[in-house]
């Protein structure tokens, strides 16, 4: 017999005046799980996290707390008293003081958890960055060992090196998780099994996140059949819904090899040889020049080092260069002079002609709160935008940022932190510009608006500068990455982060903390030194495998199929879920398997063609 649930929701129901939230809403959390909950802004993600941790209360069915079980909740947005240190925030973390239990020992025991994530014992809550608070919010969270995370973003504010500490930090954890997060390379890191809240409805499977895509072609495909009959509008909002998952899919596969032909032609420019040169050869069109750097290099007047050492770099039209590192490395300052807001005080830095520059601010201090969605886009009156060379209608625009109509007329100020970035970005896309500068533009994003910006970037036409920590929207995007190790070091790399990460190490780390700064820092100054040599021939091994995967794929793709026919069955489930569970777990480890085949081809296919363009004519 299972081991009751820690935390459940039995035919859960919320309502907010006459509409419901979710309805029937059915969870059940266990040690040990790592679920994650999916869904768009807006449709209940926190109001179900509320109604688990007993802030909100059912309209309609049960919830179950297993007695003594401690429940903490990270919310997306943490506050904290301004004038409280950061080790007494830790403290009222910690359950109730035992008897038995010593001050001193809780003391210690919250100094240790704000030792882990760098964050001084004394130090003010007001005197926080927005990542130092999201760590704090964390050390908090942890403290005492709690049986159930309920976790709102918490990648929210991180760089990488706190993102990793974090990932490793969840796979310790004994009790239940649930998190809400829009970063796939952290759910797919963790989770385990899938909450998929859409239209008030809670639907569940037992496969890792990197199924998701597939898995909700698959419920949404059954549902369109199964309504298919009936006129109405839900089935109407299944079958689009449907289309744009699988229309979403399809194009992302297409991207894939489109950005490696983009990383290939960066990669036969970045020859450290010739960018020391910094002069447009003969096969640059002086036109696409962006900008060059040489040996430009910061230091702030009130300092004794440099934020930024000396850096070379030529960005061409249509580059898409990603800048990471963790915060306080400089990347702001990097990009800053970058884009000609910040003159470098070494070196130089020559501008393309007429370059038009827009820039996503990630505090949103662009947006007038007073200010309604129409009159932000519409600054100079009027109804109407103009976009990539076409005259839109105001408010069919915001319907493509997933504003409704009502909305176009509301205050800026009434609107979520996600929907804020929604309007920041169908702005600056209003703007004439053939660069575009994006800073930290995925927080508080949902996954269908992240598709969406994946989207419209990849439309556009001109060049891309973007600082981010979500490691799979820069894998999607970018042709390379420029990457600050915190002492002033910045080295560009062609390819998106998990490329880098394979070819030099994890520089940001996957321990955190202060016990493995001082090797983090070692590794990143001897990255920094040694650059792989350019190979000159695949290895046999590389060969071989180049020659042998396209079978296994096309066996790989047929395994798939013969799977989720079976598995579309609907009788399946019922008449034997145990062989179900089994061919759904087999059809998780084919796809998982297809996609290591997929990337490994179009790895070793994108190196062949770079050794064939370094060879002699």
């Amino acid at each position: 017999m299972a081991d009751p649930p820690i935390l459940a929701l039995r035919d859960g129901t919320v309502s907010f005046g006459q509409k419901p939230v979710f309805r029937d809403v059915s969870i059940f959390l266990n040690r040990g799980d790592r679920a994650c909950l999916i869904g768009r802004n807006g449709s209940g993600k926190s109001t179900l996290m509320k109604t688990l941790i007993g802030e909100i209360e059912l309209d309609a069915g049960e919830r179950y707390v297993e007695p003594g079980a401690r429940i903490v909740y990270l919310r997306q947005e943490p506050q904290f008293d301004p004038d409280t240190a950061c080790r007494d925030i830790v403290l009222s973390g910690l359950p109730p003081r035992l008897p038995t239990e010593n001050e001193s020992d809780r003391t210690h025991l919250a100094e240790a958890a704000l030792d882990e994530i760098e964050l001084a014992p004394a130090l003010k809550a007001g005197e926080l960055s927005g990542g130092q608070a999201r760590r704090l919010a964390l050390a908090r969270a942890f403290a005492g060992e709690p049986d159930v995370l309920l976790l709102d973003e918490p990648t929210n504010h991180l760089d990488l090196r706190m993102i990793r500490w974090l990932e490793d930090r969840l796979k310790r954890f004994r009790g239940a998780l649930l998190m809400v997060s829009h970063d796939r390379a952290f759910l797919r890191a963790l989770g385990t099994s899938i909450l998929w809240l859409e239209r008030g409805k809670l639907r569940q499977t037992a496969r890792n996140f990197s199924a998701f895509d597939e898995w909700s072609e698959e419920v949404l495909e059954a549902e369109e059949k199964e309504l298919a009959r009936l006129d109405t509008r839900i089935a109407q909002e299944i079958h689009w819904l449907h289309r744009g998952v699988t229309a979403r899919r399809r194009r992302n596969m297409g991207r894939l090899a489109r950005l490696a032909e983009m990383r290939d032609r960066r990669a036969a420019r970045t020859d450290p040889a010739r960018r020391a040169k910094l002069q447009i050869t003969a096969d640059d069109d002086p036109s696409k020049l962006v900008l060059e750097a040489h040996r430009a290099s910061f230091t702030y007047p009130d300092q004794d080092r440099p934020t930024i050492q000396p850096f070379s770099t030529r960005i061409l039209k249509g580059d898409r260069v990603g800048l990471v590192g963790p915060n306080g490395a400089g990347k702001t300052t990097l990009l800053r002079m970058l884009i000609g807001e910040l003159p470098p005080t070494g070196g130089k830095i020559r501008f393309g002609a007429a370059l038009k520059t827009a820039y996503f601010d990630q505090n949103r201090a662009q947006l007038d709160p007073a200010a309604t969605l129409w009159t932000t886009l519409c600054e100079d009156g009027g109804d109407t935008v103009f976009v990539n060379g076409r005259v839109r209608h105001v408010v069919a625009y915001l319907k493509d940022f997933l504003f409704s109509p009502d909305q176009a007329r509301q205050p800026v100020g009434s609107l979520s932190g996600g929907e804020r970035n929604r309007l920041m970005l169908a702005r600056i896309l209003t703007k004439p510009s053939n660069l575009l500068v994006l800073d930290e533009p995925t927080n508080d994003l949902d996954m269908d608006t992240l598709d969406l910006l994946q989207e419209t970037l990849d439309d556009y036409d001109g060049t891309l500068l973007i600082v981010s920590h979500d490691r799979d929207f820069l894998d999607r995007l970018v042709t390379s990455v420029i990457v600050l190790d915190g002492s002033g070091q910045a080295d560009e790399f062609v390819g998106g982060y998990s490329e880098y990460a394979r070819r030099i190490g994890d520089v940001f780390g996957s321990g955190g903390g202060r016990a493995n700064k001082s090797a983090r820092e070692g590794r990143t100054n001897e990255a920094s030194k040694t650059k792989p040599a350019r190979p000159t021939r695949l290895s046999y091994k590389d060969q071989r495998d180049l020659d042998l995967l396209p079978d296994r794929i096309a066996q790989l793709e047929a395994q798939k199929a013969r799977l989720e026919k079976k598995l579309a069955d609907p009788a399946l489930y019922q008449n034997d879920p145990h062989d179900f569970e089994r061919l759904a777990a087999e059809l998780e480890a084919r796809q998982a398997e297809l996609a290591a085949a997929e990337q490994r081809w179009l790895d070793l296919e994108t190196l062949r063609e770079t050794i064939e363009a370094g060879k002699p004519g």
